[in-house]
């Protein structure tokens, strides 16, 4: 392999755990993500009334968002046979629980307060799991879960951890739907209509993830069955614009190729876009596309169905990437009506697609320019 650390030998994935606004489990998120049936629907967590939109792509009811961790790094766990006491990393991409937070704001109440901090969040996941490794939270916007991944991938390979648990959470609360319709950055129509020439925002989802990353020795003396490959990875900042990614989506670029550097590969079969429906992000994130890969490029958003889970999206993705690749089926672009002629790639916008996959890569990026890709590689 070209540009890998040889300390450690490969990272795969034995174990993982999802919830979106379809349900919980891999079931939930073939019979929505991969059917490319939208969630949205007018918000019921609060009063949608004094916003321009009130759709959002949420679960039943105001579920707590450290059980609704819980319950997936829970599954990852199981699923991975990761028993209590082992000294396994976490590592929890997140903001914080919203609803407890604002809740502190209004009614001056504490009351789950603290346990609403991400480093708490992290630090008591291990604890509940018997997981005595380090636990670090991180918090940088919408690829604070794909960062979590990325570091997870890097103790792995250095051998400071054998087994490393990755998650990332976002609920759907009031706080940041304001926020994100005082910037008209929701979707007018309510529908989020992603490489779109009718495309006018995003809406936000809920979407709460966990994974368990392992070295492939790990994996072969614990007996643990190997889900991929988690082949490369590659972080880029392209330095434009507070909110703006560059419109030639050069750091977008940069990060996959290094993915690809780091893989020792030079293609990939499928790319889980970014692709947040907004006017900027979408022909930008073209651009970086076909700059990397070519005119040809296999590309869907399924923030199309799931909406943007925030800082839980690089690890809800992750998932979805996972399940594209041993499924044998790319996931579609839900919502596509016009052509762009600035979003010129293969969208995937006739509905899912059943094709033999053996690489995909998986894209997210964040306020101040930050990019992440993520590479799995069939096992």
């Amino acid at each position: 392999m070209t540009d890998a650390d040889p300390l450690s030998d490969d990272v795969v994935v034995t174990g993982f755990g999802v919830h979106t606004a379809f349900g919980r489990g891999a079931v939930s998120l073939r019979d929505g993500v991969f059917a490319g049936v939208p969630a949205f629907a007018p918000a019921t967590r609060f009063d949608p009334a004094p916003y321009r939109t009130p759709m959002t792509a949420a679960s039943a009811g105001t579920p707590v968002l450290r059980e609704v961790l819980a319950d997936c790094a829970g599954d990852a766990l199981r699923m991975a046979g990761v028993e209590p006491g082992t000294p396994a990393a976490v590592l929890l991409g997140s903001a914080g629980d919203w609803t407890a937070i604002t809740g502190f704001w209004r009614d001056g109440t504490d009351a789950g307060l603290t346990g609403s901090v991400p480093a708490r969040m992290a630090r008591e996941l291990a604890d509940r799991f018997g997981l005595t490794g380090r636990a670090v939270a991180f918090s940088n916007a919408c690829v604070a879960s794909a960062s979590a991944l990325i570091h997870g991938w890097r103790m792995v390979r250095a051998g400071l951890a054998d087994v490393v648990l990755c998650a990332g959470a976002y609920l759907v609360e009031e706080e940041n739907h304001a926020k994100f319709d005082s910037g008209r950055a929701l979707a007018k129509d309510g529908a989020v209509r992603p490489f779109s020439a009718d495309r006018t925002g995003l809406l936000l989802g809920d979407g709460v993830a966990a994974v368990v990353l392992e070295s492939a020795a790990s994996a072969r003396r614990r007996g643990a069955e190997v889900l991929a490959r988690y082949a490369g990875w590659g972080v880029a900042s392209d330095a434009h614009h507070v909110a703006k990614p560059h419109p030639e989506g050069r750091g977008m670029a940069s990060a996959a190729t290094q993915a690809l550097r780091r893989a020792g590969v030079s293609s990939v079969d499928y790319v889980n876009a970014h692709g947040t429906g907004t006017p900027f992000n979408d022909s930008a994130e073209t651009n970086g596309l076909r700059a990397v890969f070519g005119p040809g490029t296999v590309a869907s958003s399924t923030k199309s169905t799931t909406g943007h889970m925030l800082e839980a999206s690089g690890a809800v993705e992750f998932v979805i990437s996972l399940l594209a690749l041993r499924d044998g089926v790319v996931p579609p672009t839900a919502g596509y009506r016009r052509a762009d002629p600035l979003c010129d790639l293969d969208y995937v916008t006739e509905g899912p697609r059943e094709v033999p996959l053996r690489r995909v890569l998986t894209l997210n990026a964040a306020f101040g320019g930050m990019n992440t890709a993520m590479l799995l590689e069939r096992v």
